[in-house]
């Protein structure tokens, strides 16, 4: 099994390759979305394979539109845990609320 950073080095010389390293931002962020309609869709159809396969798209469309403007997704996903991991709030209809807009 890879690791993380295996896979993202695996990813961005596959989107190298692909030339999508030098796109538009615009066109992967619109491409994300579109990925992000799929885990919608699976979710909806309650169809795990295509769930996992849907957040796998996102990773990747993530893990590129981040190198396009020069971030690490490593980092991003580092930054974005350091901001939630001590946060306080609780469940509301489904949904983790933090305690500062409860």
């Amino acid at each position: 099994m890879k690791t993380i950073d295996s896979l993202n080095l695996s990813i961005l010389l596959w989107a190298k390759e692909k030339g999508l390293l030098m796109s538009d931002s615009h066109r992967q962020l619109t491409k994300t979305t579109e990925e992000l309609g799929e885990v919608a869709s699976a979710i909806a159809r309650g169809d795990k394979e295509l769930l996992q396969d849907g957040i796998g798209d996102v990773y990747v469309c993530l893990t590129i539109l981040a190198s396009q403007n020069g971030l690490n997704m490593r980092e991003c996903v580092e930054q974005a845990y350091n901001e939630i991991k001590d946060r306080k709030g609780k469940m509301k209809n489904g949904i983790f609320v933090k305690q500062q807009d409860l």
